[in-house]
């Protein structure tokens, strides 16, 4: 093992001692020997060469939906979104001034007294665990510790964490355990790594922050330019501190021992070039940890901060354009607007998500969709009847999608979807030529995006003479309706006429037998 509204300040710890803060950095010293030692007598060793040899887990290539959970302190004031810690410290804000007029003055009440108002109440990690099933998930990734630097896991290295604070709960553990109970894979995300800078605003007034490092607040001290690393995607931005970086690794691995998630999801800001070292060193020593248990595991990354085949790539909030080799996953919100909970919420339409979850298994990704659960621990109707229409319609359709790969070709059809970060609300509606193709031997599943009013659906990838496909199609075979069928093959396309009405928003799948 690694080692390891008014305000209520009363509830919170004092300040940290001396001798206790001499205690967490000699368990952070303890944390990295033992990294240092695993290592060393591993497989894995922290070098990208040594890395890329690390297979993709075949659960993860199988599994192409799962759901990650933004739940912390940040949804008490449940404003903005989920950088509201960041953003009520930054003067000519809403965040700032709503802050103001709800709370007080910063100095009076700053974030982390919201913590003793996180009470989790009304959370039951296997209900929730229920609803992610049901809605067709097979993977479950909490997020541990957000930018705001407070843990939802029980640690050894800070007792800022909701088992000693707050709702006094392990959350991490109970969905853990809830969550293989049920059959999902467990996955934790971790974004302590933007926690060095995230507090920079509350350093340029009067906010009541001390110099130096305080918990939750990080490590950034006045003169730091919080601003530019905000949006900053340069691996040479300013980098973090030797005592930030080395206590992100050993917070990380004392994640990975204590509750051996299946997949550890990392944020943007791990592409600082002051990173590269430790996300080898924490990549190797996952990896060989994997190895002691017998179990397959893989890390996400965005943009370059890992190289290609070394872990696998991370999309927020957008898709690609054609296929990957690599598996690939775009993580998603239910909200247009935030991950985490607040009160006014804009929640996407479940059928674009269902088009999406289609779209990237024909690429070769996986969606990893979030909802952001409320302070006391409920999950919103709204939040729950998106994942059931989902979770509806992948019951009936799930063949398409699970334990399939890519085929020839993605798809077809004129609507371009955009590449990149950031494009999930910007796209153009699917139209019944928008057929998206998964494969699992002998079939190829042919997904209309797109239902045409008279029935008649036209796969050109599949013509006489195809590039795509020369053999014989044996049958044709429409899923989650009693309508007849025919088919013909011909110059132009697989032509498939359906007989009667198909009164449905969703997309339609066709199974088709290869020859």
């Amino acid at each position: 093992m690694c080692c390891f509204k008014k305000k209520s300040k009363k509830a919170l710890p004092a300040e940290p001692s001396r001798v206790k803060e001499k205690n967490m950095t000699n368990k952070v010293k303890a944390c990295l020997e033992t990294v240092e030692a695993v290592i060393q007598e591993g497989r894995y060793k922290d070098s990208w060469q040594s890395l890329a040899e690390h297979p993709v887990p075949a659960w993860y290539r199988n599994a192409k939906f799962g759901i990650f959970i933004h739940w912390g302190v940040y949804s008490v004031p449940a404003f903005g979104n989920e950088w509201y810690p960041r953003n009520m410290y930054i003067k000519g804000t809403p965040e700032f001034e709503h802050h103001r007029k709800t709370y007080g003055e910063h100095k009076e009440f700053g974030y982390r007294d919201f913590i003793p108002l996180f009470k989790g109440e009304k959370f039951d990690a296997a209900a929730w665990v229920e609803l992610f099933r049901n809605a067709g998930a097979k993977y479950l990734m909490p997020v541990a510790e957000h930018h705001d630097g407070f843990q939802m896991y029980d640690s050894e290295l800070s007792d800022w964490n909701a088992a000693k604070m707050g709702p006094k709960r392990n959350v991490v553990g109970e969905l853990k355990t809830a969550a293989e109970a049920a059959g999902l894979v467990f996955c934790v995300s971790n974004h302590r790594a933007e926690n060095f800078w995230f507090y920079g605003g509350a350093r340029e007034f009067d906010s009541g922050l001390k110099p130096g490092f305080q918990e939750p607040y990080g490590y950034a001290d006045p003169g730091y330019n919080h601003k530019e690393q905000t949006l900053s995607h340069d691996i040479h931005s300013l980098p973090a501190p030797k005592e930030h970086l080395d206590d992100w690794l050993a917070r990380n691995c004392e994640l990975v021992d204590r509750y051996q998630p299946k997949l550890v999801w990392f944020d943007w800001w791990i592409h600082n070039l002051s990173f590269k070292p430790y996300l080898k060193k924490f990549a190797a020593y996952y990896y060989n940890r994997a190895l002691e248990w017998g179990a397959e595991v893989a890390i996400n990354y965005k943009y370059d901060a890992f190289l290609y085949s070394t872990a696998v790539f991370d999309i927020e909030r957008g898709q690609l354009s054609g296929i990957r080799p690599q598996l690939w996953q775009n993580d998603t919100a239910v909200a247009k607007n935030s991950w985490g909970y607040t009160e006014n919420n804009d929640f996407k339409n479940p059928v674009d998500l269902v088009c999406d979850l289609i779209d990237i298994a024909s690429k070769n990704g996986c969606l990893l969709l979030n909802v952001g659960p409320k302070a006391d621990g409920s999950i919103t109707e709204q939040d729950r009847d998106v994942l059931l229409k989902i979770g509806g319609w992948v019951k009936v359709n799930g063949e398409a999608i699970y334990d399939t790969t890519f085929w020839t070709t993605f798809g077809e059809g004129d609507t371009k979807v955009p590449e990149g970060s950031f494009t999930d609300v910007d796209r153009a509606p699917y139209t019944s030529k928008d057929i998206r193709f998964t494969f699992k031997a002998p079939f190829l599943y042919a997904s209309v995006l797109h239902w045409p009013t008279d029935g008649i659906v036209v796969i050109t990838a599949l013509k006489n003479k195809s590039k795509h496909f020369l053999g014989l199609i044996k049958a044709v075979e429409l899923l989650g309706f009693p309508n007849a069928l025919r088919f013909t093959r011909t110059d132009e396309g697989l032509r498939i006429e359906v007989t009667g009405r198909l009164t449905t928003e969703y997309p339609v799948c066709f199974r088709i037998t290869l020859e």
